[in-house]
């Protein structure tokens, strides 16, 4: 055996020498090879240890079912109010604000936070998510300007969170509308607000205002997911994708239940969808009625959420059953994304989905709270 090595070497016109010199190089290549492969999971999972920590942390203070009850069950909003002091994520804004506000605060701040610490694979996304607290500030803005209120009154409206807080409050004594619109000139949303100035003057409304800015919000949202790199990032497109979809799938519905065609609403959609593409969504516009738009999601994933409550429609007329159907479709979708990868993204995902939800029953619970005798069973009906 030895006599052949040799003679394959010398044929190959080799030393000893050169010859263990390759053999070596070979198992130093090889080895590299087998590190980088067994450590490429580690290595992806690395970036989500710290923030995953954080926000498990987090997820222990949101409150569970039992909470929730107490809260419903609860004689008025004071009681509300006197409980959430018990929990350190409105404690200190309860302080401040009232309630529904110190909510708003606490959702601003949650975003800030997740976009602060998720990883920077994904932290674009949740950046743009975190956008939501300048663009409902802006829409309170509008609505007041329209509605003639004052520095003061304008000032209660505004939520203290986001990036544009400070330069969106400047604005609190502007007059009018478009001195707004003029006011924001610089950022982001000016060109996207300036667009549909022609359609306020014609309407008197700031209706063409705030759907510009949800379209522009959910457009931005979708684009900064849509080229998935690995499992984390297809995760989190399809949790964004399907809140796209069902942002479609609402305007739609409210529009056929006004009795709007398919020119009233083409303005407003993002017809790039997720799972509904453009051709999807001209045909679902095109439909005649709630009933029609329900059939063409025939194939879809939305169909099998809708179809069954086109019975409790047809008695009703009233398209909230569908939306709050849509809801729960979102939160069920976010809680199989966030088991999907729970050394990953997922549990970004689950706290997120989870803390938006606390968050929207409770301000359910305290508008029924306000209102004397409200029956605690239809409150029950009306959380997510």
């Amino acid at each position: 055996m030895a006599d052949e090595i040799a003679t394959i070497i010398s044929s190959l016109g080799l030393s000893n020498e050169a010859f263990l010199a390759i053999v070596l190089l070979a198992f130093v290549v090889i080895g590299a090879i087998i590190v980088i492969v067994a450590s490429r999971p580690i290595l992806d999972i690395y970036p989500y240890l710290q923030p995953n920590a954080r926000v498990r942390a987090r997820k222990g203070r949101l409150f569970d079912e039992k909470q929730i009850s107490e809260l419903v069950d609860a004689n008025n909003v004071d009681d509300v109010t006197n409980y959430l002091r018990g929990s350190p994520d409105y404690a200190e804004h309860l302080d401040e604000y009232p309630l529904e506000k110190a909510l708003d605060v606490q959702l601003g701040e949650t975003y800030d936070m997740v976009a602060r610490l998720a990883p920077s694979s994904v932290q674009s996304s949740f950046k743009v998510l975190a956008k939501q607290s300048d663009i409902d500030n802006i829409k309170s803005l509008l609505i007041a300007k329209e509605a003639g209120l004052d520095k003061e009154a304008t000032e209660e409206l505004l939520i203290p969170a986001g990036s544009l807080y400070e330069d969106i409050s400047r604005l609190s004594d502007a007059e009018t509308v478009t001195d707004v619109v003029a006011g924001l000139d610089g950022t982001e949303y000016a060109p996207v607000l300036e667009e549909v100035i022609p359609q306020y003057e014609n309407t008197g409304m700031v209706l063409p205002f705030e759907s510009a800015l949800n379209k522009y919000y959910l457009e931005k949202l979708l684009k900064s997911t849509e080229s998935p790199a690995d499992e984390n990032t297809q995760i989190l497109y399809s949790y964004i994708g399907n809140q796209v979809d069902v942002a479609n799938i609402k305007l739609i519905l409210r529009a056929k239940a006004d009795g709007l065609d398919y020119d009233a609403i083409s303005p407003y959609m993002i017809s790039n969808g997720y799972q509904l593409r453009e051709w999807k969504l001209k045909d679902l516009m095109e439909s005649q009625d709630v009933t029609g738009v329900i059939s063409s999601l025939e194939g879809t994933k939305y169909a099998d959420v809708l179809t069954e409550l086109l019975p409790e429609y047809n008695e009703t007329g009233s398209v909230a059953i569908f939306e709050k159907a849509l809801d729960k479709f979102l939160v069920d979708s976010a809680k199989s994304a966030s088991m999907k990868k729970p050394i990953g993204i997922g549990p970004i995902i689950g706290y997120l989905s989870q803390k938006e939800v606390e968050i929207r029953n409770l301000k359910v619970i305290a508008r029924a709270k306000r209102e004397a005798d409200f029956p605690v069973s239809r409150l029950r009906e009306m959380l997510v």
